[in-house]
């Protein structure tokens, strides 16, 4: 594949600074490859084994599409399906900044990207960033958004790790919506199984808007006879810890504090949210989501 100029140098500075970077990776290791100036792909094992691909296009909102299964024979996220075409996969979108769509508005005028950058390339776990400006109607920025993702597989699960930074240009508010902020469109239609449970127990539509501090959602796969799963825990030092959910009718989901409240960001504060993220195949196992959930917070005990 053509590399332009511009990524060439790209390369040649992570070369530099980050250790390894254009070294081939060991055996079963995880290495981020560049597949275009837009885009880059997670890969692991000797045979590449397509993990996840991050597009971050200069005048859109970033977005992960797709993500594969842990055993790579199917993917687990939708792009923008019929029903709702501003869902690209695995992607952070907030409603009613001062008034503006950055959910449903994914274009050039509420976008604007400042930087991609590769932090680990390959080995036992990788991550990467990406910072946008999100444009208010006059073209200024409102926000500088800064996402950090690492990636890490463990017994068999996939494990994102998800940090959001929101750095205010000027003083925003956030408005009290049903949805906003970080959310996940999987492939589902009316003839396969789904199923939404959170750490209450409370399930499908009965996890809208409740405060949990993990949720669960699992859809059949075309082909397969297991559920394809995702799991968000919340993070403790969230600020809206334990957070509401928003579970849609077609099993999107996604934590919300704007289904609860508004919330602000004054003027040249920044405002950080975490989440982790397990992406599996099978049978639920609460008891060890459970486990999961109670070292994650620990971790981050206040």
């Amino acid at each position: 594949m053509h590399i332009g100029r511009g990524l060439a140098i790209f390369v040649l500075i992570m070369c530099s600074i980050v250790p390894g970077f254009g070294q081939k990776s060991k055996k079963n290791s995880l290495e981020i490859v560049i597949e275009s100036d837009t885009s880059f792909s997670i890969y692991k094992g000797k045979v590449k084994q397509l993990v996840l691909t991050q597009v971050a296009k200069p005048t859109e909102r970033p977005y992960i599409h797709p993500i594969m299964a842990p055993d790579g024979q199917s993917p687990v996220t939708e792009f923008r399906p019929n029903h709702h075409l501003h869902q690209t996969g695995l992607f952070w979108g907030l409603k009613r900044v001062n008034g503006r769509d950055y959910f449903m508005k994914w274009k050039g005028d509420y976008w604007k990207r400042v930087s991609t950058k590769i932090t680990k390339r390959q080995g036992k776990q990788v991550a990467w960033q990406t910072v946008y400006n999100v444009l208010d109607s006059t073209g200024q920025t409102a926000l500088v958004e800064t996402q950090n993702w690492t990636f890490q597989e463990v017994d068999g699960k996939f494990v994102l790790d998800f940090e959001w930074k929101g750095q205010a240009q000027t003083d925003v508010t956030m408005g009290k919506f049903y949805v906003g902020g970080l959310f996940i469109r999987m492939p589902w239609t009316k003839d396969l199984a789904g199923e939404v449970i959170n750490a209450s127990g409370q399930i499908n539509k009965q996890a809208e808007a409740q405060k949990s501090d993990w949720l669960d959602v699992g859809i059949q796969r075309k082909g397969r006879s297991d559920m394809a799963h995702f799991t968000l825990l919340d993070n403790p030092q969230n600020n809206a810890f334990p957070t509401p959910w928003r579970v849609d009718n077609e099993f999107g989901v996604g934590p919300s504090r704007q289904i609860m409240e508004d919330w602000s960001i004054a003027k040249g504060a920044t405002e950080t949210i975490r989440y982790r993220i397990l992406i599996y195949t099978g049978l639920i196992n609460q008891a060890q989501i459970r486990a999961v959930a109670k070292a994650y917070q620990q971790r981050y005990a206040r």
